[in-house]
């Protein structure tokens, strides 16, 4: 039952949350941080007892659900945790944990409901990363949305309805494909075995006339690659990040986008992994377009939030290069870059709306020269401006590292391309810090420096993401049973590894 708790959790903390905030400002904060530092502790739990077992042989789950449900349309409540999801729910409570953090003084208006919503959304996307039913992860897929859109359009900035809609409009459309595609799958299969299900592990392996896995891997792709998202279906993510609140951003962008990398690694490859092998060559090229392309609209942006939102097109370009390279080193890199995205970026938007709250501008063209007034703030921010160029030392390093060499035996010339993302991370990453911190102040600006609540958030991401840069191989350990899973699955992936 612990994995059901790990969704329970956030769903009973977002209630008592919404309850309590007729009495008090106070109480939604604390009940949600109560509920997902749980969730936290429970999954540090997990992780330590499951890097203390012996390696996972047959049994590739460390915990396992499985409950009949509605059986007469083969649908069961089967919920699984293995390495790569075990991961994800880390980092998902990690940084539900300082999202609400970052959110204690910036939300004044409608709290309870405020942190409903948000306990709302990470409990769907803890389901969506424990979910082995096909109908329970669209269900949970579909949950993770609606209170991301009210998140955007209650507590957003001045065009939070058009970035809203935009948002639920590319999403919804996207997972109606997925649904088409997981309908199909269902009487595919059924037709093939007798067996009507929705269940993920006997899906896998389902024998697909060519043109017919390739249909249905398109429409998982669709719905993923809007999520992660990729070149040319990213433009709601620009929009979407520059008018939620803080919290919108840093689950948006560390949490959300993760879904879209997590699909494709759990159900892409190894439902569709022919056609995952012959669609490889073109994802790869896309992903290579994404991490230029996105580089160089960051560097062209004046507006703080969308510059970051489009650095996790550019980093995210690098997730989708390692998925379909397939080797064992893009992979593990492809991981440890959802991973280190997911804590650089989030620190850079809570930095970033905390600068945001102080100045009420994110106009770099009314910033610089605040070092000397700012510098605790200053010096984090140049951190993760580090960490997003790719700094030695630091975890993106080691992630876009790997990432390139495992991807070199698959296409050298993609390598090359993808490897210059790095050189124009560096101008954009060093730009942002000199615009917002350096040179001369447009207009005199005395405004407080981090507190110690701010400090203690931005030296914990500090932590993860220079333990991830010195010492990886914990997260490697864990993440290799999925990828030996992965590498072996796809004869056309085997003779590049």
């Amino acid at each position: 039952m612990i994995l059901v708790w790990l969704i329970v959790i956030p769903l009973v903390a977002g209630l008592l949350a919404w309850m309590s905030g007729r009495r008090s400002r106070t109480w939604p904060r604390w009940i949600a941080l109560a509920g997902i530092s749980g969730d936290l502790l429970i999954a540090i739990v997990v992780w330590i007892r499951a890097r203390g077992a012996p390696p996972p042989g047959a049994a590739p789950w460390i915990v396992d659900l499985n409950a009949r449900w509605v059986d007469p349309l083969g649908i069961s409540f089967h919920l699984g945790l293995d390495g790569l999801s075990l991961l994800l729910v880390l980092l998902t409570a990690f940084l539900g944990v300082l999202s609400v953090a970052a959110s204690w003084t910036e939300i004044q208006e409608r709290v309870g409901l405020f942190h409903f919503h948000l306990m709302w959304v990470l409990a769907g996307i803890i389901g969506v990363f424990l979910a082995l039913d096909l109908f329970l992860f669209y269900f949970f897929w579909e949950m993770m949305l609606v209170p991301m859109y009210f998140l955007i359009g209650m507590w957003g900035h001045e065009r939070r309805i058009y970035a809203a809609v935009k948002f639920f409009i590319f999403t919804q459309i996207s997972g109606l494909l997925m649904l088409i595609a997981i309908v199909a799958l269902y009487f595919v299969h059924g037709r093939a075995t007798g067996v009507y299900t929705f269940d993920y592990v006997q899906l896998v392996g389902t024998r697909l006339e060519p043109t017919t896995a390739w249909w249905l891997m398109l429409g998982f792709v669709g719905a993923f690659a809007v999520k992660l998202p990729m070149v040319p279906v990213h433009t709601w993510l620009p929009d979407a990040h520059t008018e939620a609140p803080t919290v919108g951003s840093v689950v948006l962008a560390s949490l959300l986008l993760k879904t879209g990398a997590y699909g494709l690694l759990r159900f892409v490859l190894p439902l569709f992994h022919e056609a995952a092998g012959a669609f490889a060559p073109v994802a790869i090229v896309v992903g290579v377009v994404g991490v230029l392309y996105g580089a160089v609209l960051a560097f062209g942006q004046t507006d703080l939030k969308r510059l970051v939102a489009y650095t996790s097109v550019s980093h995210m370009g690098f997730v989708l290069i390692g998925v379909f390279a397939g080797t064992t080193l893009a992979l593990h890199g492809a991981i440890l870059q959802i991973l280190c995205h997911g804590i650089s970026t989030g620190a850079l938007f809570i930095l970033v709306g905390a600068l945001q709250e102080r100045t009420h501008t994110r106009d770099t063209r009314r910033l610089g020269g605040l070092w000397h007034v700012v510098p605790r703030m200053g010096g984090m921010t140049m951190v993760f401006a580090l960490a997003s160029m790719g700094l030695p030392g630091l975890g993106n390093f080691v992630a876009e590292f790997l990432v390139l060499i495992g991807t070199y035996p698959v296409s050298p010339g993609a390598t090359i391309l993808a490897s210059l993302g790095l050189i124009v991370s560096t101008v954009y990453a060093l730009w942002m810090v000199q615009a917002a911190f350096q040179g001369r102040e447009p207009e005199p600006l005395r405004i407080r420096d981090l507190g110690p609540r701010e400090m203690a958030m931005a030296i914990a991401l500090v932590v993860a993401i220079v333990w991830l840069g010195i010492y990886p191989q914990p997260v490697i350990d864990t993440a290799a049973p999925v990828v030996t899973s992965l590498t072996t699955a796809s004869p056309t992936r085997s003779a590049a590894r």
